[in-house]
């Protein structure tokens, strides 16, 4: 077996295209606990809705980011804003969300507070996305 097959990087030591990231909630929970305020508290919150709403995925990092996936795809992410100097957290779907509604539909949301009613906008669309 080659190195890179043992390690799950390439030859010149990078993680593969699409790498999956660490596996575990235990991974996601540091993702969140390293990001600044306030995007912890709203990842700790994100964490909890995904947690409770779609208890089936499996949280993880990909690219770093904090994430749920079903069958080891994953079906969304989150990030804070000082990943790429937003003034937003996003919250992203990839294709396998069921979220398909015609011939177009948001894949990615913009974040500036976690309260009720985006809990439970939240709730809904991880929902659906599992469908």
């Amino acid at each position: 077996m080659k190195r890179s097959q043992e390690t799950g990087t390439t030859p010149r030591g990078k993680p593969p295209s699409g790498a999956p990231g660490e596996e575990g909630e235990s991974a996601a929970l540091a993702a969140i606990a390293a990001m600044p305020e306030p995007y912890r508290t709203m990842g700790g919150g994100l964490h909890a809705i995904i947690k409770v709403t779609a208890p089936a995925l499996a949280p993880r990092t990909w690219y770093g980011m904090p994430a749920y996936a079903r069958n080891g795809k994953v079906i969304c992410f989150f990030r804070g804003g000082d990943k790429f100097k937003e003034r937003y957290m996003t919250l992203g779907f990839n294709e396998d969300a069921n979220l398909d509604d015609g011939a177009m539909w948001p894949v990615a949301f913009a974040l500036t507070d976690l309260a009720a009613p985006e809990e439970a906008r939240i709730a809904a669309l991880v929902r659906k996305a599992v469908g």
